[in-house]
């Protein structure tokens, strides 16, 4: 079988030390509480939604008869579930902060069960498939952009730029899933896009406004602090719409996710780690060719 020279291989890697217990400070977005608790909240559906993410895909995981396919749905395993240990690390530390993030575990362990036993398993893993399109988008909206990665600490860095890494090598598995062995329909496959593409950003702004409110910040401060954080994301120019038309292309009738290529300095971040085996000296080398930095 010819590999695709876009196609990243899968490559599960196991017990990486991003050393997030020695003193990541509060604001670890230069400071800033709106930037920082946005990506946190990020963090706090990690650990819940990999797991439910296997969950979908496992649910066919006996229909699959391409071996190849069946070994990256394993390796897609294995990756995700590291991204929940990770994740669940720094959530631990957040809760240290004072931050009420046993109320966001329980809301979306209720929440995905609830999908599981109330969705069909195809449009289960539509929407697995659309979460995935969307972080793929992401790796490219924020860890190819020297403006947004800079100012992060050195160690957040890592987590988000490893992250990122994993998220573009096994970005098509749930998609060929869902396409080659559930044989979801068009219609399938976009409104799993359409329902998340509503329904995260609404949860993901709610969960922002509670951390805000947990760091002790009163409502005139918050409002504030969310409509400039609105119009860092959202103004011409700002985070997400120069990435509008990877957003869209998932609409096209012969989408497939490897028409994109991420992670532009990938193959920087790969050949530090394998040097090194440190995912935050890997995470240093790539941001260095991100920003520009000789």
């Amino acid at each position: 079988m010819t590999q695709d020279p876009q196609v990243r291989p899968i490559q599960p890697r196991e017990k990486l030390d991003f050393k997030l217990g020695s003193g990541i400070p509060r604001f670890w977005n230069g400071g800033d509480p709106f930037k920082t608790r946005f990506f946190d909240a990020m963090s706090l559906t990690f650990p819940i939604g990999e797991r439910y993410f296997i969950s979908t895909v496992r649910a066919y995981r006996d229909q699959i008869a391409d071996p190849h396919l069946l070994q990256e749905v394993k390796d897609f395993t294995r990756q995700e579930a590291q991204h929940g240990m990770v994740h669940t690390e720094f959530n631990a530390m957040l809760e240290g902060q004072g931050l009420n993030v046993g109320w966001t575990q329980r809301f979306l362990d209720a929440k995905f069960k609830w999908q599981l036993s109330t969705w069909s398993k195809a449009f289960n893993l539509s929407y697995t498939a659309a979460a995935e399109h969307m972080t793929a988008m992401m790796c490219t909206t924020f860890m190819e952009r020297p403006d947004i990665i800079k100012p992060f600490d050195t160690r957040m860095r890592a987590v988000y730029t490893w992250h990122s890494i994993e998220e573009v090598e096994h970005k098509a598995v749930c998609f060929d899933v869902l396409t080659k062995v559930a044989k979801a329909n068009y219609f399938t496959r976009i409104a799993g896009l359409i329902y998340f593409s509503i329904e995260y950003p609404i949860g993901n702004w709610f969960m922002v406004n509670r951390l805000l409110k947990d760091d002790g910040f009163g409502f005139l401060q918050r409002a504030k602090m969310l409509l400039k954080g609105a119009w860092w994301l959202y103004k011409p120019g700002g985070v997400f719409l120069p990435a509008l038309g990877y957003y869209l292309s998932y609409y096209k009738p012969g989408f497939h996710p490897w028409q994109h290529t991420e992670m532009g300095h990938y193959e920087t971040w790969l050949n530090a780690y394998e040097r090194t085996g440190d995912p935050v000296m890997a995470a240093e080398a790539y941001s260095a060719q991100v920003m520009g930095v000789s």
